[in-house]
């Protein structure tokens, strides 16, 4: 019995700690926006979606207001393939056809954002609202290329975020919801026709234009490596000054993520930080607590 209450008072101190250290935290972010990017095999692995899910609803009841940007990847690549059109990546980007353009349009808006706000209802009716870069022209968007091994390439109805009117992300915030925004955009240079749009990007850009506590993505890697695949080149918190130098030498896959985090610092919000979306509740964990998880950006 006394081994027995002594680990039962074990537990205690440990949940109490937790509790504990998750108090600044919850001062700091208090009645902040905290936008977070929503990718990677967190998208495709149902128990990782409800506990996504789960942590928006955790976020919006503790008093945070969380702003979720999703891409939809692998849900892309399995429609495609459906229809026997061929997925191509170009520096970390979808090489987006005229053929393709309505496929990406689809999943996004009309799959992926559907169910993901549907989990998060499951904890209260009607708490998430799905919208895109399309609504009430949230984005606005304009063609860009990739560099590969030092040449431009066309990557077809790709775009950047070159406009922002979070309008229709703050009447949802203020009216104690939770948007879920599919990352496509209208072209401003071709009336009508929509394009696809990085989500690391859109949650960047977009986390600027509403004065973001904080912006987090959710990756397939544990954060950044100094040396990949150096697994002990992990790097916990890097500034600006230093992720600048370090961007020309990562991984394709990784320079849209890093890029974002850079340019979210950059551009006003205090930090970024990728972290690992395999792990559920990674989220909670990066904002709870002191170390975090994944890697952080900060200002130099």
């Amino acid at each position: 019995m006394g081994a027995f209450r002594e680990a039962q008072g074990l537990e205690v101190e440990i949940k109490t700690a937790v509790l504990i250290e998750s108090l600044p935290w919850l001062k700091r972010f208090h009645g902040q926006i905290i936008v977070v990017k929503f990718g990677g095999n967190a998208m495709v692995d149902e128990t990782l979606q409800r506990a996504f899910a789960e942590d928006m609803a955790y976020l919006h009841f503790a008093g945070i207001r969380p702003v979720v940007v999703h891409g939809g990847g692998p849900q892309i690549s399995a429609r495609l393939a459906e229809l026997g059109i061929p997925s191509e990546f170009r520096g970390g980007y979808r090489v987006t056809t005229p053929e393709t353009i309505g496929v990406v349009r689809d999943v996004l808006s009309g799959q992926v954002g559907l169910e993901l706000a549907g989990m998060i209802d499951e904890h209260q009716a009607g708490l998430a609202v799905p919208l895109s870069g399309e609504t009430r022209d949230l984005f606005g968007g304009r063609r860009r290329g990739a560099v590969v091994d030092g040449e431009l390439v066309d990557l077809g109805l790709v775009g950047d975020v070159a406009t922002v009117d979070p309008a229709v992300v703050l009447d949802a915030v203020a009216a104690g919801k939770i948007p879920v925004i599919a990352s496509i955009a209208p072209d401003l240079d071709e009336a009508g026709q929509s394009l696809n749009i990085n989500a690391d990007s859109a949650a960047s850009a977009l986390a600027v234009a509403l004065g973001a506590a904080k912006l987090v993505i959710l990756t397939d890697v544990a954060g950044l490596y100094r040396d990949w695949p150096n697994r002990d080149s992990l790097v916990s918190i890097i500034d600006t000054d230093e992720l600048t130098a370090l961007l020309p030498n990562l991984e394709s896959g990784m320079i849209p993520k890093m890029t974002a985090c850079l340019e979210a610092v950059a551009g006003g919000v205090a930090k970024a930080a990728i972290i690992d979306g395999r792990t559920p509740h990674s989220i909670l964990v990066e904002i709870f607590t002191q170390s975090g998880i994944g890697t952080e950006v900060v200002p130099a």
